[in-house]
């Protein structure tokens, strides 16, 4: 059977993922995502009133041209995660192929909400929810199957898709940490995978996150953060002053350990902004969280100064708002409280927690710059840095590549220069480049078995 991989979007910058398997006439996307800093988005923008046309040429969505070159039919898009630089091109892009979307409970939902809150390209594809553990034939042959490996990563539901193949499996390894005692969910099912490098025929293709290549040691557990943030809000159990605490809306571990702190001070947690609600709110719908009931979680700016308004009312000091704006996002709540823009004033003294760290691309940086600036104007107090990455570090591939033994490998998730400390690991362990290793580019096409 002839096994060819479409390399379309991820492979020259840290966004916009889009990976397409061909197994004889079977072919499977792996994620459709968007580019966040192309655009200047993260949790709290959206993009519905782009065509994906412009968003091609902003390099924002993948341009998918080269799939007319893979002779077969799509039979499934498999979102790893949801984050959007894994779905956000799905409600652009879905609508061009005859399969349906498959991926985990929280990450379906998402995808729905996605396609729902925009409507001009009809996207009608099936969503159909896959658990991890499970497996799904694919195609008319019966020789190609999909499972999902439970992985553990800054998102909650977060799997790798395997693609069965008679040829061996190709392992879709993007955005995962080795993570052995989360806040939430299961720990990476490191077991299976060490089974699937020694079923069959072996792997014979696994794709690489490379994000952290060039990170000594192994990425900390969740844990890690939170027992880090557990004794910086401790720390500020007797300040009668403001506190107000951001974090990726989408990481509902965190958000999880804010609320429950929030609670242990003295205070009364409240979830401010769009995307917090939208992520909290789906989670505790799918029974992933169970919030305290008197939770309140607002996104409609009108809501959330009303809540502003409540809170300096009723004593900044009875409250911890867990606001969007941990990227200095213009638009996000904590932005416009640095701004003054909010009824929540900001006083000499008043704590502002970042539980997240800034993603290393210019336009974050000079947006978190400015951010911290404004809130420091207003006297405001910054705890910076109270995170874990999502990715793994080099003891990390090291396990995967062990765990695994794949016969071919294909780094993602980076630029060019973001290859070479992966590249680097691989050829210590026997890769070579040019013939088990394949760096490439967005748009090439890649023969494993002719």
């Amino acid at each position: 059977m002839e096994i060819e991989i479409a390399t379309i979007g991820g492979y020259e910058e840290v966004g916009r993922q889009m990976t397409a398997v061909r197994a004889g006439d079977d072919v499977v996307i792996f994620d459709m995502g968007l580019n966040l800093s192309q655009v200047l988005i993260h949790d709290n923008v959206e993009t519905e009133r782009m065509h994906s046309l412009d968003l091609i040429d902003m390099g924002a969505i993948p341009d998918d041209r080269v799939m007319s070159d893979l002779e077969g039919d799509v039979k499934a898009i498999v979102p790893t995660h949801g984050h959007l630089d894994h779905i956000g091109a799905i409600s652009k892009l879905a609508h061009r192929y005859d399969a349906p979307v498959v991926a985990t409970p929280f990450t379906i939902e998402l995808v729905k909400q996605q396609i729902e809150g925009e409507q001009k390209f009809g996207v009608e594809n099936d969503l159909i929810k896959m658990e991890a553990g499970e497996t799904m034939s694919l195609g008319d042959s019966g020789e190609v199957d999909l499972e999902f490996v439970n992985v553990t990563h800054s998102i909650i539901d977060a799997i790798n898709p395997v693609l069965h193949t008679p040829e061996g499996a190709v392992v879709y390894g993007l955005d995962k940490r080795m993570d052995h005692t989360p806040v939430i969910g299961d720990p990476i099912d490191m077991e299976r995978f060490r089974e699937i490098g020694r079923e069959g025929e072996g792997v014979l293709c696994y794709i690489e996150d490379c994000t952290n290549a060039n990170k000594k040691g192994r990425t900390p557990s969740e844990n890690v953060a939170r027992e880090h943030l557990r004794d910086v809000l401790y720390s500020m159990e007797d300040y009668d002053g403001g506190i107000v605490a951001t974090t990726f809306s989408s990481h509902i571990a965190r958000v999880t350990s804010l609320v429950e702190f929030a609670k242990d001070i003295g205070r009364q947690p409240v979830l401010l902004g769009r995307s917090m609600e939208k992520y909290s709110g789906t989670a505790e719908r799918l029974d992933f969280v169970d919030f305290p009931d008197d939770l309140g979680m607002f996104g409609h700016r009108k809501s959330v100064d009303r809540t502003f308004k409540r809170i300096m009312n009723e004593g900044k000091e009875n409250y911890l708002p867990i606001v969007t704006g941990h990227q200095g996002e213009p638009r996000a709540m904590l932005t416009r409280m640095a701004r003054g823009e909010t009824p929540y004033e900001l006083e000499d003294g008043d704590k502002v927690v970042f539980s997240a760290r800034v993603i290393p691309e210019p336009t974050n940086e000079g947006q978190r710059y400015q951010a911290e600036k404004l809130l420091g104007m207003q006297g405001a107090r910054v705890y910076d840095d109270i995170h874990v990455s999502g990715h793994l570090n080099q003891e990390g591939h090291y396990e995967m590549l062990d765990a695994l033994q794949p016969q071919n490998i294909i780094p993602a998730h980076q630029d060019m220069s973001g290859y070479s400390s992966y590249v680097n690991l691989c050829e210590s362990e026997g890769y070579k480049m040019g013939r088990d290793l394949h760096v490439t580019r967005n748009g090439n096409l890649i023969q494993l078995v002719d």
